[in-house]
């Protein structure tokens, strides 16, 4: 696979989580993804910035589930919203 191929993957998989967190927004489900935007929106953040940074999240919990070949654990997820700008792997994106 090309370094080329490599990036367009990527940028596919990329807009596909914004996408879905976008699909989550609108319907108002979880009712964390909402209550994140609002708090990053009040203390600053872009709402492309935190697209990115729940889309982030949104790929951590899907890869937990592939790595431990188990249901999606909602919970969990909503949790790792809620921490946001501290990414699930500890890290401040601020």
């Amino acid at each position: 696979m090309s370094n080329q191929d490599e990036q367009d993957d990527e940028s596919f998989a990329e807009a596909r989580l914004i996408e879905a967190i976008e699909n989550q927004l609108a319907a108002g489900e979880p009712p964390a993804a909402q209550a994140t935007m609002n708090k990053l929106t009040l203390v600053g953040y872009a709402r492309e910035d935190i697209l990115e940074l729940m889309a982030q999240v949104l790929a951590h919990s899907i890869n937990q589930m592939l790595e431990q070949d188990a249901a999606f654990d909602t919970p969990a997820y909503e949790q790792a919203l809620r921490n946001l700008p501290t990414l699930p792997d500890g890290t401040d994106a601020s």
